[in-house]
Formats: structure tokens, sequence, C-alpha cells
């Protein structure tokens, strides 16, 4: 049972309907493994055993009687602390929220649910999910996988840190700035990063409404196409026959490499060579309205997180991490006929972008253009904090200006992921560009 915890959401569900594992089994070994976990507390913000274990047995009923919700009925999974979850607190992260608790699950969990999904319990996060790093001293920074006294990356921290710890099948988190696909880099698993409104964002707590995505964190590309698909009700990409001959990938030359360090930067290099060993055709390009759009990032997401939450803030700064409460606040220096402006300016960059790249099945970039750095310094290094929030935040920040869908995938050099970027709801199609992708760099 030991290597359930190893093992794929989608070969678990596999598993079950082939009658190999009982859901209520499976769900006991993930409860007990994060019951036994020296990070239990640092992971899990709140463990919703009874719910688990209920819906678990239910689980198991429907695959004795040949009438499973779906091929994932019965998987245990994990969800940020910004997901409504009913008569559980639901915090996201800060103390400014503490007791909160909703009345009804959100959405995409009763989606989750009606597909049959184990709901494990919510996990810890950035503050507000205002921040890329995953440090969080208001309640807990879960350790990187492959360094346990770096940050795992954020805002969804534990949702990436469920799942490469074994303590998840799955991690649902959200994507504001990168907080999806930055933790699935460090903690080396594949990310998706959603287009902003496909899934519902009602029961979410906000950050950036324009910007906020949801999105899983996993093991496999397979179980990022399944999970998209239990979070909006919807059919999964199928990924059968993928291949990347004749694929036409785009490497975006502005704005994504020239602050990348020497080991994400190798990894990249390393990686995009397999991929034209393997049949892609690589084109380097520059895009300009890239580096225009991001001179435009301060303004639009301060802007937006502080006017969504300064009443709440200013209520009870006290309460919040300083360097995320001073990240706010900067949202106040701006004017509100000049955020209209850069909204204004966005999309024209947003228009040539797609139009730079619609011929081209994905354009790729390193994910982070750095690895993770240690909690300690963080803490104690206040220019080093904002320098390497910033930069952490770098690459990504580009799909989410741009409205895309990207998927992070590892790329074997620990800590160290390739982005693949689409169109806007091109979903579906960038995940068969990613599964073919994931063979070569996972046959290497």
């Amino acid at each position: 049972m030991q290597d359930w915890l190893e093992q794929s959401a989608a070969e678990l569900g596999r598993g079950i309907g082939a009658g190999a594992i009982d859901p209520v089994e499976l769900t006991r070994t993930y409860l007990d493994a994060i019951e036994a976990h020296e990070f239990r507390d640092r992971i899990y913000a709140r463990v919703t055993a009874d719910r688990a274990m209920a819906e678990a047995a239910a689980a198991a009923e429907r695959a004795k009687s040949g009438y499973r919700l779906s091929v994932l009925d019965g998987v245990p999974i994990s969800w940020k602390d910004l997901f409504d979850s009913a008569g559980v607190a639901t915090e996201a992260g800060s103390a400014l929220l503490k007791d909160r608790v909703p009345g009804r699950d959100a959405p995409v969990l009763r989606n989750a649910t009606a597909a049959g999904l184990v709901c494990l319990g919510k996990t810890h996060m950035s503050e507000l999910a205002f921040s890329g790093l995953g440090l969080n001293p208001v309640t807990a920074s879960p350790p990187c996988v492959n360094d346990h006294d770096a940050v795992s990356g954020g805002s969804s921290s534990g949702a990436a840190t469920s799942v490469a710890f074994g303590l998840a099948a799955c991690g649902i988190g959200s994507d504001t700035g990168g907080s999806v696909r930055i933790p699935s880099a460090w903690n080396d698993l594949v990310g998706l990063k959603t287009t902003p409104k496909r899934i519902p964002l009602q029961g979410v707590v906000p950050l950036c409404e324009k910007f906020d995505t949801v999105g899983p964190l996993c093991r496999s590309v397979e179980d990022a196409a399944l999970m998209l698909a239990m979070l909006e009700g919807g059919k999964p990409a199928d990924l059968r026959g993928a291949t990347l001959q004749g694929k036409r990938f785009a490497v975006l030359q502005t704005a994504v490499l020239e602050k990348c360090r020497p080991e994400p930067l190798k990894a990249f290099d390393d990686a995009v060579a397999r991929l034209a060993g393997a049949g892609a055709e690589i084109v380097k390009i520059d895009a300009p309205e890239v580096a225009q759009a991001m001179d435009l990032a301060a303004i639009l997401f301060t802007t937006e997180a502080y006017g969504t939450w300064r009443e709440v803030i200013e209520a009870n700064p006290g309460l919040m991490f300083d360097r995320i409460l001073d990240r706010f606040r900067s949202g106040a220096h701006f004017l509100g006929h000049d955020y209209v402006a850069a909204w204004q300016e966005l999309e024209g960059y947003r228009a040539r972008w797609n139009a730079r790249v619609a011929g081209f099945d994905a354009v790729l970039w390193p994910t982070a253009p750095n690895l993770p750095p240690k909690l300690d310094r963080l803490m104690g290094e206040d220019d080093y904090y904002v320098t390497e929030n910033l930069l952490t935040l770098n690459n990504t920040r580009v799909g989410n200006l741009m409205g895309n869908c990207g998927v992070t995938l590892p790329t074997g050099v620990p800590s160290c992921g390739i982005l693949l970027n689409g169109l806007p709801f091109q979903e579906e199609r960038l995940l068969r560009v990613a599964a073919a992708a994931e063979a070569v760099l996972r046959a290497d």
C-alpha cells in the first residue's frame, strides 16, 4: 500500500476501477501518512478526516456496484486553503480571516465531489496568495521536497508539497502570477495554469479576480487533464497518440531568459534540445509587447489586490506579515485613471501576442529563473526577500499578463521546470502537446 502514495491519480483511479484498490483503504493510507509525517503541520492547515472517510466509503460502494462517477472516483486529493469548504475554516493563510467558516463548498469543490474525489483537507499557502515564495510566518511555510531548508514556492505551497511528499494524489491550487506553476516546478510536479474565467471563482478567496485562475498540481499531464475535467464537470482531453513530430515550438527571448540563473537556464536549454531531438521544430522569437506588458505589472496586480482587501487589511494591519502588508499597500499609490489606461494598454499587447504566437503549438521558457531560496535567509534579509520574490514570479507572470494557459513540466533537474504556454481556452490542445513533451523528458 505504500506505493499508492507514489502513484498518479490516474493510476489510482484505474486501480479502483479494476478492483485492485479499495477507496477506504487508500484514503486511510493517505490519512495515516499525513498524521505520521514530520511536516504534517507545515503542509496541511486542516485535515478533514471524517469527510474523507465518508466520501471514501461512498466511493467503495459505488465501485462494488459498478456505478463509479468518474475515472477518479475514490481518489484522495488536497485543496489550497482558499477554496470554501462547508463547515471547515477557510482562512487563505491569513490571521485576518481566522475562524472564517463558510456554509457551503465552492463550486469547484462541489464539482470534484460530484465526480467522486475524496477531500483530504486544506493546505497551507502564502498569505492571501500574494507571494511566489511560499514563505508564511503567520501560519506555516512548507519545505521544498528537494531542500527542506528552502521554501517550496507559492502561493500554492502546501498544495504542491502535499503531492511531492506523498500526502495527496493531487493538489488543487490557484494561480494569479505563478502560484500553481512555481511550486510545481520547484517540487518536480506538473502544474496547469488555466485561462482566466475558464473555471468559476465563486467560493474562492480572491486576490486579483481579473488574473485569478484555478488549477491542479499533480504527478502527470494525464492527471492534469483529468483534474481539469473534474473541476469544471467536463470531458478530459484525449491524450492518446500525442507526438512531437511536426510540432512547432517558439522559444521566447524577451524578458524571460536574461534574468535566469545558470542551473534553471541550463536545464531549460537541455530540455529544449531533447524536444528538438524528438521531432519538434524550435524557433526563437522576440516579443516587444511582453516587455511592455511587464512594465504594467505593478499597477495591474497591486491596485486590484489592495482595492479588494484594503478595508479588511487596514482594520487590523498588525495581523499581517509586514512584507506582504507592504506589497498590498503599494497598490494605494496608483490613480484610478492610470489603472484603467493600463488595462486598455494590456489588451492591445495581448492581441499582438496572440497574433504573434498563433502559428505555434506552444511557446517555451523556463518556469522559474531561480532555485528555491533558503527560508532563514528570506526571513533575515529584507532586500533579499524582495528581490527573490520578484525574480521568482518574473517568468510565470508573462502568462498571466497575456491571459494564456500554461503547463509546467519537470526537466529532470531538481526544482527546474520548463513552461509550455498556449492560447486562451486552448487547454486541451496544450495538454496533448505537453503529454508528448512529458514522454520525451521522462524517457531521458
